[in-house]
Parts: C-alpha cells; structure tokens; sequence
C-alpha cells in the first residue's frame, strides 16, 4: 500500500525564535520512502537536521519575527498487515535488558513510575508474564480511561489520568507505559501518522497520534492504549520517554499555533500531486 503523509502547521511570532521540529518520518522507515522527506519553511529557511539521542530526525531553524509556515509531503509504503502480535513474547530479566533499553524502566516527565508502582502491582502483578500481560496492561488503560479533547493540557501526568480517567492518546499511553515500567518491562513512547484505514472514520479532524511500544523477546513491539485494536498504516515518526521527548515542535520563545493540518490517505489518482481528499484539521494537535 501507499500512503500520502504531510502536514501544514502556521505560527505567528513575536519575535525572533529558534525552534526545533521532529516532523519527519522515522529514520527506520527510509527504505520505504518514495519521495523525499523534507521540511519546508515559508519564508523560506535555513534548517539543519541532526539525529537525537533516541535516534530521532531533528531539524532546526531561526525564524524571523511574524508569520511562520512548516510543511511537507511525502510518499511512503506501507505495510498490508496491522500491527504484530506474538502471544509467545517474553519478559526479559532487567539484568538482560541491553544498556540502552534500562531508560525505559525509569520514571520521566509524563510517567511517575514510583508514584503508580503499588498501583500496577496489585492490579497486573499476579498475572501471567510476557505479551498477555502487556495487553491486560492496555485493555485495563482503554476501558477506564474516556477520550476527550477538552480534557488535555501539557501537564497532565500519568498518575492524573488515573485520577481523573479522561485525556486525549498521549494520556492513555503514558499511564499504559507507567505500568508496564513498574512491572519491570521497557516501555517507549511513540509518536506518528495514523490514518483511519479499515476502521470507521472518525468524526474528528486527522491529526498526528500516539502509541507506544514494549520490550519483549529481544525487540520492541507495538502497543496502543487508545485504540487496543491492531491497526494498518502506522508510520512512526519519534520515540522517546514520553511525550516530552519528541514534541512536533519546540519553540524556544513564543510561537502561536495558528493553523493544523495533518494528512495520511491511501494513494489514488487524485493525490499524486499532492495532498488531496481530506479536510483541514481546526484543532492544534491535542489528539497527541
């Protein structure tokens, strides 16, 4: 399958600002790229990319005061199959985990692991190890958790989902990875596009989603609390901790939002040239 990717964000600044933008395509997917990846700027820019400490395409810019436009396209191939299962993946001892997966265990911005571990305990202690219990881990998160725009802000933490059981992706997958580090297993934060293929369009404007991914059996797999369903065409663009670490944009100064645009749509005669058959997305990226 291929799949056309793009997105169209505006902003208006007051003054000068450097930013940095984590809007491409996951370096893992490169090979299944079919038309360049690149960041555009109007006025057009100078923008430097870099690989972060996650392995994350970063890209950089200064922009002038005033109005600030960045946007893309791009075509890539997906896969015909929804995400992987494999009920027979196994926890892996901590003493086992390879150094640059132990991360994953601690507690981070959005993920307070000693403030929710008595928690995850007595709900998923007792129950069979491995991939099964993962999946408990997110079918617990999808039932009492209810999606809500109007419930997100920047702080909420996992301990306040499980407070207040309300928020938008990004809040079921921080309290999932919450519980999967207390019970000892590697949890990531993910970020990127999900178009509604062979599910039921949903009424909301496309925007960027969250998932996360566990480490199992030697690799990572594909989790997503907000949905609990295998899905087809995900296309990762970041992973991290928690959302923190792989924000579309990070302005350092002010930078109002002022326009959203998000695009993930089979390819078909009519968006060859470009992005074509969606609607313009009103709402500034709260489903991540």
């Amino acid at each position: 399958m291929l799949i056309r990717l793009g997105y169209d964000l505006r902003f208006e600044l007051p003054a000068p600002t450097a930013m940095v933008a984590l809007l491409h395509v996951h370096p893992s997917r490169d090979r299944d790229l079919r038309e360049p990846d690149i960041l555009l700027t109007e006025p057009k820019l100078p923008v430097a990319e870099y690989i972060d400490s996650f392995g994350n395409r970063c890209s950089r810019i200064f922009a002038p005061a005033g109005a600030l436009r960045l946007h893309g396209s791009t075509l890539i191939v997906g896969s015909d199959e929804v995400d992987e299962i494999d009920p027979s993946a196994e926890e892996m001892p901590v003493q086992g985990l390879p150094h640059e997966v132990l991360k994953f265990l601690l507690n981070s911005r959005y993920c307070e692991v000693d403030r929710l571990s008595a928690v995850a305990l007595d709900l998923f202690g007792g129950l069979p190890r491995g991939f099964s219990r993962v999946q408990d881990v997110v079918a617990y998160v999808n039932r009492i958790v209810q999606f809500n725009y109007m419930a997100a802000r920047p702080t909420k933490t996992a301990l306040d989902v499980f407070t207040e059981r309300t928020g938008v992706c990004r809040d079921f997958q921080h309290l999932a990875i919450t519980f999967c580090r207390a019970l000892n297993i590697p949890a990531r934060y993910a970020t990127g596009y999900l178009g509604d293929f062979d599910v039921i369009v949903a009424p909301a404007p496309m925007d960027f989603s969250a998932w996360f991914e566990v480490y199992l059996s030697g690799r990572w797999w594909t989790m997503d609390a907000r949905h609990n369903c295998q899905r087809l065409g995900r296309v990762l663009m970041a992973t991290g901790r928690d959302a923190s670490d792989v924000a579309l944009t990070t302005s350092f100064g002010v930078a109002n939002l002022t326009h959203f645009f998000v695009v993930s749509d089979w390819l078909d005669e009519r968006a060859k040239s470009g992005l074509a058959g969606t609607v313009p997305a009103t709402k500034a990226g709260t489903g991540q």
